[in-house]
């Protein structure tokens, strides 16, 4: 199974090597057909600390490296 693959922006860099990255995701609404916006939140490890609150990044899903964290910073969206 390949594994799933978001962009979003880092809302807090204050842990060590984790970020916590927003990521929104737009779609129809199917009764009002209004465009409806809905963000969730992902702790990511960040093993350099390079990204700051702010930044665009690309997160990748991996095997649990903690409790709440799954996702793995790949690269900041902008170098790519």
């Amino acid at each position: 199974m390949p594994k799933r693959i978001l962009q979003g922006t880092v809302v807090s860099d204050k842990s060590d090597k984790t970020v916590v990255v927003r990521v929104e995701r737009r779609y129809t609404h199917p009764l009002f057909k209004k465009t409806v916006r809905k963000s969730k939140k992902y702790k990511a490890h960040d093993e350099a600390n390079a990204c700051k609150t702010g930044d665009i990044v690309v997160i990748q899903e991996s095997a649990p490296i903690s409790k709440n964290k799954h996702w793995v910073v790949l690269a900041d969206a902008k170098a790519t």
